[in-house]
This record gives structure tokens, sequence and C-alpha cells, in this order.
């Protein structure tokens, strides 16, 4: 058997973020051609699933064009184990992205060629920089009429705050696109239109002036090429791997991720150079992936991903030791000794179950409703990993049972899906649920599943609520007192901590400055 290091090295565990519609889920797709035949986690993309609840969830997607659900991947890639997280682009599921985010060691960042860096992008952005996560930037779409490269360099490095280094370089733009030089491998790569990228289409041109260079694109692409490479050489210089790996640097890649081309020179510099699993941080210390004794901590829970079995899988992210299936593990949060008979390691070639798991993979373990989102789980050791937060949401609608007699299957799907982390779900003082979103299409895709999963049907009643923060004091009795005075806005969270609605940004800072006692949490996490 291979040792816990050996495993940890062969080991890459990266998520994919991007702005809707710039190619995302395209490369991810193209990204696991590589790793043979696919598997996937993940309600949206069962396509093989029992045509009932699931596949009717992914009707919303199909619909809208989105994903609405993070999927976990594995594969294989010359003898690397790569675990992918395709995360949700749209800013409604935002929340799901963001707690995917903290169970990976790096990302890969997909730009559109034609629109640039856009909003959802700069946002992912942001929690990746809070952790400092390195970055590799794909460019996608070249073989578009877009902006040109240098150009897309400057507007990441402004908008996004981090230096660029290009290790590949579009010959020509949109219609006159003829394939990318890799200044990492030193070869020219020749995009053939509608076909997929073979090796016969890759030359070797380790030295610019060669005259071969001239015979694969003609003359005028050829000195455009060599002039962009000087220009660009001069201003980037070289790859340094430690400032990519402190999240200074990305390394930029050019393509496109339709024609499945340019994916592989993005790939073979991924595996080598991306991180291994790196060390997460607890309240009590920081826990190295070498670390012998098994540790990990859920940042997904998705129910009824299979239909036909009502099962609710929690996605664990291992940070240490080995998981062995025989073992029992301790859930930090409930004190409860857990066994998991069947958990499933998401890989192009294991779909079964799995009886050995290491750092950096993710397995879905079957939940009965033992475990919640942030819960950690340890051979025996008393510790809270960090960073799966619940963020202040700023949509609020009460819900409104429209069937009577289904009122249990209702309370059952509101309270699985909001253990989801779907949305948050308060109680206010007249005992009365409040859902609480980030975005308002999340509110569809509740009203959908509690149609098809639960049968059950409901509606949301709008409120006029724009924030919610939860409040702590040293003194019990201020929050009583505020509770008092503010009746209507005072709720409590399904932990039975106090959050405080705000019906305007102007009333929050009001309170924060007049209330010098209470302190407003924007996050669960800094409570």
């Amino acid at each position: 058997m291979a040792t816990l290091e050996t495993e940890i090295n062969k080991r890459r565990t990266f998520g994919i973020i991007s702005h809707p519609d710039a190619g995302k889920t395209t490369l991810t797709e193209k990204l696991l051609l590589f790793g043979g035949a696919i598997h996937v986690a993940g309600a949206i993309k069962a396509k093989k699933a029992s045509r009932h609840a699931t596949s009717d969830f992914m009707e919303i997607e199909k619909q809208r064009g989105i994903s609405v659900a993070t999927s976990v991947m594995g594969f294989v890639y010359k003898d690397i184990k790569i675990n992918l997280l395709d995360t949700p682009g749209h800013k409604d599921f935002s929340e799901d992205t963001y707690r995917t985010l903290t169970a990976v060691d790096s990302a890969v960042m997909v730009i559109d060629s034609v629109k640039g860096v856009e909003e959802q992008t700069d946002k992912l952005m942001k929690v990746c920089r809070m952790r400092n996560t390195p970055i590799m930037t794909f460019i996608n779409k070249v073989d578009r009429e877009g902006q040109e490269p240098i150009e897309l360099l400057d507007e990441i490095e402004s908008k996004l705050n981090i230096k660029v280094l290009p290790l590949s370089w579009p010959i020509g733009m949109g219609k006159e696109f003829k394939g990318v030089y890799s200044l990492y491998e030193k070869k020219l790569i020749l995009f053939k239109p509608h076909q997929k990228q073979e090796t016969k289409n890759i030359v070797e041109i380790t030295d610019l002036n060669d005259p071969k260079l001239d015979e694969e694109v003609g003359e005028y692409f050829a000195d455009k090429l060599r002039e962009d490479i000087e220009l660009i050489t001069g201003i980037y210089g070289n790859l340094n791997i430690n400032a990519y790996l402190d999240g200074k640097v990305t390394p930029v890649f050019f393509g496109s991720a339709l024609n499945n081309f340019g994916v592989r020179e993005l790939l073979d510099c991924f595996i080598e150079n991306a991180p291994s699993p790196l060390a997460k941080v607890t309240t009590e210390t920081t826990i190295d992936a070498t670390h012998k004794k098994f540790t990990g901590f859920v940042f997904k829970i998705h129910a009824n991903m299979d239909p036909r079995h009502r099962d609710r899988i929690a996605f664990l992210r291992i940070c240490s030791g080995t998981f062995d299936r025989t073992k029992r593990f301790l859930n930090v949060r409930t004190g409860k000794q857990l066994k998991f008979a069947a958990p499933t390691a998401f890989m192009a070639q294991e779909k079964n179950i799995v009886d050995f798991a290491y750092p950096g993979d993710i397995i879905g373990l079957h939940d009965t409703g033992n475990m919640k989102i942030g819960d950690t789980l340890t051979e025996g050791e008393k510790i809270q990993f960090k960073g799966v937060p619940s963020f202040s949401p700023e949509i609020f609608k009460t819900v409104v049972n429209l069937d009577p007699l289904k009122t249990k299957q209702l309370d059952k799907g509101i309270q699985q899906l909001c253990e989801e982390g779907v949305a948050q779900l308060f109680i206010n003082q007249d005992s009365k649920r409040i859902i609480g979103c980030v975005g308002a299409l999340q509110y569809e895709v509740i009203q959908y599943r509690l149609e098809n999963e639960y049968n059950a049907k409901c509606r949301f009643d709008p409120l006029n609520y724009t924030k919610a923060t939860w409040i702590t004091a040293e003194d019990p009795t201020v929050i009583k007192d505020f509770a008092r005075s503010r009746y209507s806005q005072i709720v409590t969270d399904s932990e039975q901590r106090n959050v405080y609605l705000a019906e305007t940004k102007w009333s929050l800072e009001r309170e924060i400055r007049e209330q010098a006692a209470i302190t407003f949490h924007f996050s669960s996490e800094t409570l």
C-alpha cells in the first residue's frame, strides 16, 4: 500500500470559477475527457438518474442555462488524481460557490475573451484572495471576435488586483485565429476549426526565428508572434512558482474550450505546478495534510440526489490522515461516533463504494440527518475547521403553506433544503418561518424542489427587509432589551442565534452606530 505522503503528492483538488456563460462547464467537460469516462456527483448532472425529481430539477437548469449546484468529479491524468469541483456561476447561488472554495487548494478562473472580466468573477476572486488561493487563468473563446490579448491581461491586473503571466499566446483572434504558441513548452499548437486537437497539430518550435513558423502560420502572423513574444517576455518575465502558490501571480492560457483547444496545455501546467493538498486552519491549530490522524470537514449537503432512495449526501473534504470505511469517526459538534457503510468516491473509474480515501479527496457520506455544513469529523481530536461560513442574506420571504394536508412534508423539505445551504431559515418572535436567500432565483429552486421532491406546495410572500446580521453582546440583557424594542426585526436562526433584520442600509448603519454594546456580524463565521 502506498504511503500517505505518496498519496498526498499524487493529488490536486481545485475549483473552476467564472461569470455565467464564460464557458466554465464546457471547460470542465473537456478536462474530464482527459480522464476517460465521466462520473459526476450532483443532481443537475445526473443524466441517467430516474426521471423523477432529479431530472425535473435538471430541467430548471436547462431552461435557465446555468448550473445551480456544485458538482464533484474525479479523474486520473498522467498518474495524478485530480478532484475537480465545478461551481455555480450565477450570483444567486454564490453562497454554494463560496463554501466550495473552502474545500479546494487552488482554482482555475475562466474569462470570456469577448466580455473580459465580469462582475461575478470579481466577487469570486475576492473570496480566493481571502485565502491566497493559487489561481490559473484560462481565457476562453479566442476563436471569436474579442478583445486584444494584451487588453485582456491589463484588465485582469487592474480589475482583479493580481499580476498575470501569459504561458501561451494566441496567433490571431476570431476568424483569423491560427493557434497558440506555448511559452511554457516552447511549442506551436495549430488550430483546426471544428476538429479535435490532435498531436499532429503540435509543432515543436524552440526558436521563434525558425522558418518553419512562417510555413505553418504565414509570414504576417509569424512576424507578429515574434514581436508579441518579445514584448510580453520583456513585460511579464518568467514563471515564479512561489508567487503563483502565494496567490500573487496567475499563469494565463488562451484557448477555446468548445473546440477542446488549449485545454491540454493548461492541464499539463496545472498538474506540474498546482499545490498538492494544503494545510487547513482550525480554531485550535493548523492541520497539515501529512498529519497522521484522519480529519475532514463537511462543505456541502445534497438531499435526494437519487429520488428513488430519498438519500442525503454530505460532501466531505479530507484534510489529513486516511479515511477507512471500517472505522468510526467523531462528529466534533455533536460528540457522536459515526460509521459510514457506503462512502462514495466521485471517481471516473470507481463509481462504487470506496474503502480508503486520502487528503485532498472529496467523498460522499450517506447521512440520515446527523451532519450539517461546517461539521468536522476526526478520529477523536476535538478540533473545528474554520472557513465554512453562512453569509448574510439580502432577500427575505415568509412561507405560506398551500396544502395543509402536506404540512409534515413541507416542514421536512424546508428543514432539509436549508440544511443543504440553499437558503437560511429564520423564526420570528411570532413563530413564523422566514426564508432568507442571497439571490431571488433560489426561491424558484426551493419551490420547484419542494413540489417535486417532497410533494409539498407553498408560496413565498416578500418581506421589507434588506439585510440580516447576527447580533451578540457580552451582557445578555442588552440583546433582550433590543429584541423587545425591535420586536418584528429580531429572529433566530437554525442554531438559535439572534439575528437582526434591517429594513434599509441606512437603518442598519444607524443601529451599528447607536447600539455600542451590540456587535453586528455579517457572516456566521465571525461569531
